[in-house]
């Protein structure tokens, strides 16, 4: 029984190790979330888009209520201007530029 756990424990943590594409066209900033549908890029105030997607450093989506302020993060718009897409970046991956 030990054995079967510890097979199906190994193939759960692999199947979360997984590493995150950020697309090449997305653009590099700073971001702090002001107020619902508000961020500040940079220190532009800027729309999100309806549905936006945020990933934390984890690639877990989050609201952007929870956006930590003078959060370092790659980003996307769409075909309106509003930023639709949103990594938080790792330190690995900040420093990557």
């Amino acid at each position: 029984m030990r054995a079967v756990a510890l097979i199906a424990a190994l193939f759960a943590a692999s199947a979360f190790a997984q590493l995150r594409t950020i697309p090449g066209d997305a653009k590099r900033a700073t971001m702090s979330h002001i107020q619902e549908r508000i961020v500040e890029l940079d220190g532009r105030r800027e729309t999100l888009a309806p549905g936006v997607r945020i990933r934390d450093a984890m690639n877990r989506i989050m609201v952007p209520s929870a956006l930590p302020a003078g959060s370092l993060v790659k980003y996307r718009r769409d075909a309106s201007g509003a930023v639709r897409e949103v990594w938080i970046l790792t330190p690995e991956e900040a420093a990557r530029r």
